[in-house]
C-alpha cells in the first residue's frame, strides 16, 4: 500500500466515522427557537432588515466569482476547462444563497429555509468537490461533483419532509455541511499543493466559516453587546460572505502563484 493510498483511507475513515456518530445520535428537528432572531428591526418596508439587507455581500462575491472564472478561462488561468467546473458552481450557489437567505429571513420559517439551505450546501459540496480536484485528482474531483451536490441537495430534502412529517432530522444535513470542514483541511496537510488552492487561504475560509458559526449561536448576545446596533446573525452574513471572498482571491490569483505552486495532482 502506498503513501497516497494510505492517505485516502484516513478520509474515508474520517467520512466513515462522521456517519456512525450521526447514526448513534437521536434524530434532530428543527429548533423552533432557530427563527427567533435577535434584531426583527423592520426598515424601508423590508421586515428584518439587517439579516436580509446583509445578504447583499453573498450576492457581490458570487458574481465577482462567476465573472473571475469566465474572465480567467480567457486568459488561461485553468490548466483544463474542467478545473473551471467547481468555480461555477460554487459562485453561482453563493449568488443564489444571496436570495434564498434573503427570502428566508423575511418571514423565517422551515419553508423558507429550505430555499437557504438548498444554495448553502450546493456551495459547501462544490467547494469540496474543487478540492479533491486540486489536491487528490481532478478526475475524481469533476466525477465526484454532481455525487456530491446530490447528497447536498438529497440532505436538505430529507430534512424537509421529515419536518412536514412531523419526524425532524437534520443529522444527514449536519453530516454534509461539516464533514467538508473536516476532511478539507486533512486533504490540504496530507496531500500535494495544487494549482488553485493554498493552504494559507483555506485556513482563512475555514476561519472565517467558524466565526460566522459563532455569531449564529451568539446572536441574541452581540445584538445587546454592541448596543443593539447590529445582530450576531447580520455578521454571520458578512463573515460568510468574507470567507467565500477569500476563495475568490485564492483562485484568481492563482496564476500568479504559480512558478511557487508546482504541478497539480491529478
Amino acid at each position: 500500500m502506498n503513501s497516497k493510498q494510505q492517505k485516502l483511507i484516513a478520509l474515508l475513515a474520517l467520512f466513515c466515522f462522521s456517519v456512525i456518530a450521526a447514526l448513534f445520535v437521536p434524530p434532530i428537528p428543527q429548533d423552533p427557537s432557530f427563527f427567533d432572531f435577535a434584531d426583527k428591526r423592520p426598515w424601508l418596508g423590508i421586515p428584518n432588515f439587517g439579516d436580509v439587507a446583509s445578504n447583499i455581500g453573498f450576492l457581490i462575491v458570487g458574481l465577482l466569482g462567476l465573472r473571475g472564472i469566465l474572465i480567467g478561462g480567457r486568459i488561461g488561468l485553468f490548466t483544463s476547462a474542467g478545473d473551471a467546473i467547481p468555480y461555477y458552481v460554487f459562485f453561482a450557489a453563493i449568488a443564489g444563497v444571496a436570495a434564498g437567505s434573503a427570502y428566508f429571513h423575511w418571514e423565517p420559517n422551515n419553508d423558507t429555509l429550505l430555499w437557504d439551505r438548498l444554495p448553502m450546501t450546493v456551495a459547501f459540496m462544490a467547494f469540496f468537490a474543487a478540492v479533491i480536484a486540486d489536491r487528490i485528482d481532478r478526475r475524481a474531483g469533476l466525477l465526484l461533483l454532481p455525487v456530491l451536490l446530490a447528497a447536498g441537495v438529497a440532505s436538505v430534502l430529507y430534512w424537509y419532509f421529515s419536518e412536514l412529517a412531523g419526524q425532524g432530522d437534520l443529522r444527514p444535513y449536519a453530516v454534509v455541511q461539516f464533514f467538508p470542514m473536516l476532511a478539507i483541511p486533512l486533504m490540504v496537510w496530507l496531500f500535494q499543493p495544487g494549482h488553485y488552492t493554498r493552504g494559507r487561504d483555506i485556513a482563512w475560509i475555514i476561519a472565517l466559516y467558524a466565526l460566522a458559526k459563532v455569531l449564529e449561536v451568539f446572536d441574541a448576545e452581540v445584538f445587546e453587546l454592541l448596543g443593539q446596533t447590529v445582530s450576531g446573525h447580520t455578521l454571520k452574513h458578512l463573515a460568510a460572505a468574507g470567507a467565500s471572498y477569500v476563495l475568490y482571491r485564492m483562485v484568481v490569483t492563482a496564476r500568479a502563484r504559480e512558478p511557487q505552486l508546482g504541478v497539480a495532482a491529478g
